[in-house]
């Protein structure tokens, strides 16, 4: 495989991993915004306009761009997160430049009025649905207890209110702010010709006007903060526990990953021999989230209700166990294994190198390799992951319930 990279003059950096022996090809851009750099105020507009995308140019109308997409027999789709927006498609090589020409034109939307309207519709109902799925919810509101006033506590989705009150005219200007060419990463990956691309993107990319754009980092320690509420027709306790992590930009994430597998991987952990093997939970699991400037150790647990202090208690004993005694040489390996298979089986194809590129150079302005990841995971010692437990403290987590009335 072979990197290639090239910045145009208005900021944007074209990066590439050329693989000739592979059968597809896959391109994304990257647009380094989500919903921390959103205020209260237009709270979802990230997540909103990357729908608006869809809905078409001065050219084309949103019936139109899915016959393109669906012409080239391409996969296709979107995904808006707390700080990046992504658009991607996998594809035979020899369609790869009309989809890399339809996104580039997508990338220029026509936001019209009557879209807006219509589609705000869209949002208020994917929220109702989310908000009617305990497992997300109670994620959702974990984050926002646990980063208060932090930007990375507003919701990817917005609430109803926010959305309801925004205006096309506040959508413009946040495109016009945030999806500025040096605010953006076009990446491709697979069987394709670096210099032909080029010769695609640069033309029509050129003509994109650049200014400064800047993102609050600011640190989130969190806290040790309890919340629960209730919904009726719920049956099962959700509880979501959250705690400090690494940044995406610190080292120590290869181990904070590590970590995460040993105390709640599906399989095989602490919580699954301790919580789910037991019966005493239906699902346990911990998810390690690196994001720009902080991280967080996402704890998941679903529950019979008369199950949750022994539940809890017994969370409680992990996390003190893991403080006074750490981890054991089998656990680590074991988590490596997980690791490193994943990591391999996740970028056997383009679309897999595709997330692995364009995230990389979002975060780290650097290409690494799928070697240089499983050099990095290897190199993981007992020592590292007992100095992340005692730098970040799991066991000092925010706790938000959602379960049945009491009553």
């Amino acid at each position: 495989m072979e990197f290639k990279k090239k910045t145009l003059a208005n900021g944007l950096d074209l990066i590439g991993e050329v693989n000739r022996a592979a059968k597809s090809a896959a391109v994304g851009f990257f647009v380094k915004t989500g919903s921390r750099d959103e205020t209260k105020q237009i709270n979802g507009v990230s997540h909103f306009l990357e729908h608006m995308l869809f809905k078409g140019t001065d050219k084309l109308n949103a019936i139109e761009v899915n016959e393109a997409f669906d012409r080239t027999g391409a996969e296709f789709n979107a995904g808006t997160s707390w700080e990046n927006t992504v658009y991607y498609a996998a594809v035979l090589p020899e369609y790869l430049e009309q989809v890399t020409k339809l996104w580039i034109e997508l990338m220029r939307p026509a936001l019209r009025e009557e879209d807006f309207n219509l589609e705000k519709n869209v949002i208020k109902e994917e929220i109702a649905m989310y908000r009617d799925t305990p497992s997300f919810d109670v994620m959702d509101k974990c984050q926002r207890l646990y980063f208060e006033e932090h930007p990375c506590g507003n919701s990817i989705l917005g609430s109803e209110e926010s959305i309801e009150s925004l205006a096309s005219e506040q959508m413009w200007e946040y495109f016009t702010r945030r999806y500025s060419p040096n605010n953006i990463v076009f990446a491709c990956a697979g069987n394709f010709d670096w210099d032909q691309i080029c010769s695609v993107v640069e033309a029509p990319c050129s003509q994109w006007r650049s200014q400064p754009v800047e993102r609050e980092l600011g640190e989130a320690p969190g806290g040790k903060k309890k919340k629960r509420i209730e919904k009726a027709n719920l049956v099962r306790e959700h509880i979501c526990l959250m705690s400090a992590g690494p940044s995406a930009r610190d080292e120590t994430k290869f181990a904070a990953s590590l970590l995460g597998i040993i105390i709640g991987d599906s399989v095989g952990s602490r919580f699954y021999w301790e919580l789910v093997d037991k019966a005493l939970a239906e699902v346990a699991v911990t998810q390690f989230c690196p994001m720009d400037g902080v991280g967080v150790f996402y704890n998941s647990i679903c529950c019979n209700p008369e199950n949750v202090s022994i539940v809890l208690g017994i969370v409680e004993d992990i996390f003190q166990s893991l403080c006074e005694s750490g981890v054991n040489e089998d656990e680590l390996t074991k988590a490596k294994n997980k690791v490193l298979s994943k990591l391999v089986l996740d970028n056997e194809l383009p679309m897999g190198r595709l997330s692995a590129l364009g995230s990389n150079w979002v975060y780290l302005k650097q290409y690494r390799t799928i070697e240089d990841d499983i050099v990095a995971i290897k190199a993981v010692t007992i020592d590292d992951v007992h100095s992340l437990i005692e730098r970040y403290k799991p066991g000092e987590f925010t706790q938000f319930s959602i379960g049945p009335n009491t009553q």
